[in-house]
């Protein structure tokens, strides 16, 4: 499990987010806690939908860098 930083603010009484380390993934809730599940399936649908949707060569190679 991977750990992300939430951030949130409150907008016409609904808490509003996107995780810092991946600004596209946002939601709303009307609570802090549905917040936090919204932004969960927002992520799993967004590494699911890249997942089925990225084409990748049989052959291929890898290299370690660092970000």
């Amino acid at each position: 499990m991977k750990q992300f930083t939430l951030e949130y603010w409150k907008d016409d009484g609904w808490y509003v987010g996107r995780l810092k380390e991946m600004p596209a993934v946002m939601s709303q809730g009307e609570t802090l806690e549905e917040l936090q599940a919204m932004i969960r399936d927002a992520y799993k649908l967004m590494v699911e939908d890249a997942a089925e949707n990225t084409f990748v060569p049989q052959e291929k190679q890898e290299l370690s860098i660092s970000l």
